[in-house]
């Protein structure tokens, strides 16, 4: 079983070539896998979850093919919007910042998304965001203005190659910008921050060998990746919102900091709508994974729809679709429970007539195929840039035609116990199959 699951290699499309790569670790049998975690201002809502889950499928996936993860997954607990929030409601950082982190680690618990033991934070990596902000001041890389760091893009040979950047475009006079964060999708030519010099009124700083300030969000996830899994990694992912500025700010910085490539894969996301439009606070749209429970949904439920469509894809989530996806998920768990069990599976009035799909009568050749056949067609449609809904849609094939070879019965006791076997060794990485 084991060797069937390698012959699988993985294909994946890095954002950085623009094309579908099969996947080659550093070291055999090995990967350095980077997850950006939340930035924990606020809570977190069903679209961030979305990115976390396709990540936590990626981890489990390359965990099921054979290989040894070690993984990073970080809290951004430093940043211009949780320092606004905070001086506006009279918090201290702890207080802004806390019951969200704990939201994060129960909702992902819920939802059945792995996290490692230990989650660095930014306010735990001054110290190496300091180092990091030394080295590049030596090089002449980075350089102070008005008690701030910055960095100098033009010093760095493959600016902009994760998004694609037109650097023909660059202005020729120096442009700075100060804040961490920017909205939308638009790119700041010019040098971004890297430290907030800070004076003894602010809430947030830390005095340090560079003087008194903080690590800007652009050195953080650097700081944490340096820290926790060192300065080569395989593969760096995120959410697509991260293609504009952060990733390539990480990497360009960690970079110039060790004279080493972070990582030749990069993955990204795609966002999660709501009926059609952009979730927003103003228009009152945002999602979270309580609405989707207040809606009838479980956990299982959720991960199941978050999974139907291919990670690369927008979600639109509308209370149809929502209703949709909860029908479907009960179609294949009553499948599988009946094949558990052994009994009939009740129709589903509430479930349209495609999803009840009719197989020719199975015999004990083509059960052993069947049995034979999980890992296979799961891993070739996993290894296919992680297609989670051809991975369930091949899933659901197979137990429907096992349950009607059940039904004519031509299945036997072990034959069964196989098939349920194979089954919960690629819910490892699905998630939902099993209570």
């Amino acid at each position: 079983m084991e060797n069937e699951k390698r012959k699988q290699t993985p294909v994946f499309y890095n954002t950085m070539t623009k094309r579908n790569e099969v996947f080659v670790p550093r070291q055999a049998g090995v990967v350095k896998l980077f997850t950006c975690g939340p930035s924990v201002y606020q809570q977190q809502h069903l679209g961030n979850y979305r990115t976390y889950l396709f990540e936590d499928v990626l981890h489990k996936y390359l965990e099921y093919l054979g290989y040894r993860v070690e993984r990073a997954i970080n809290f951004t607990d430093i940043e211009d919007k949780a320092i606004k929030r905070l001086k506006k409601e009279g918090l201290t950082l702890e207080e802004t910042t806390g019951p969200n982190k704990a939201e994060f680690i129960k909702t992902s618990k819920e939802l059945g998304i792995f996290l490692p033991d230990e989650i660095p934070q930014a306010t735990g990596s001054v110290e190496a965001a300091v180092e990091i902000i030394e080295d590049l001041l030596k090089k002449g890389i980075a350089y102070w203005h008005e008690g701030n760091v910055y960095f100098d893009p033009l010093k760095y040979p493959r600016f902009g190659e994760v998004f694609g950047l037109d650097m023909t475009q660059w202005p020729e006079k120096r442009v700075r910008f100060s804040r961490d964060t920017y909205n939308g999708k638009r790119w700041n030519l010019g040098d971004f921050i890297l430290w907030h010099g800070t004076s003894s009124e602010d809430p947030v700083s830390w005095d340090t060998r560079i003087g008194k300030g903080r690590p800007a969000w652009n050195v953080q996830d650097p700081s944490m990746i340096l820290r926790t899994l060192g300065p080569e990694i395989d593969i760096h992912t995120g959410g697509i919102d991260n293609v504009y500025r952060h990733h390539d700010y990480n990497r360009a910085i960690l970079e110039s900091y060790s004279g080493k490539e972070l990582a030749h894969y990069w993955l990204h996301g795609e966002h999660l709508i709501v009926e059609g439009e952009k979730m927003s606070k103003s228009k009152g749209n945002t999602m979270y994974p309580k609405d989707a429970y207040a809606h009838g949904c479980s956990p299982q439920q959720v991960r199941f729809m978050l999974m139907c469509t291919y990670y690369r894809h927008q979600l639109n989530v509308s209370e149809e679709r929502i209703d949709e996806c909860c029908r479907h998920f009960s179609t294949i768990r009553q499948t599988l429970d009946a094949i558990q069990s052994g009994s009939r599976r009740e129709h589903n009035p509430e479930v349209p007539a495609r999803e009840h799909k009719t197989y020719k009568p199975g015999n004990q050749h083509s059960v052993e195929k069947l049995i034979d056949e999980v890992p296979l067609l799961f891993s070739t449609k996993m290894s296919d840039d992680l297609d989670t809904p051809g991975a369930i849609e091949s899933i659901e094939h197979l137990a429907d035609e096992f349950y009607t070879a059940q039904q004519n019965g031509v299945v036997n006791a072990d034959q069964r116990k196989r098939f349920i076997e194979q089954l919960q060794s690629v819910d490892r990485v699905l998630g939902f199959l099993f209570s």
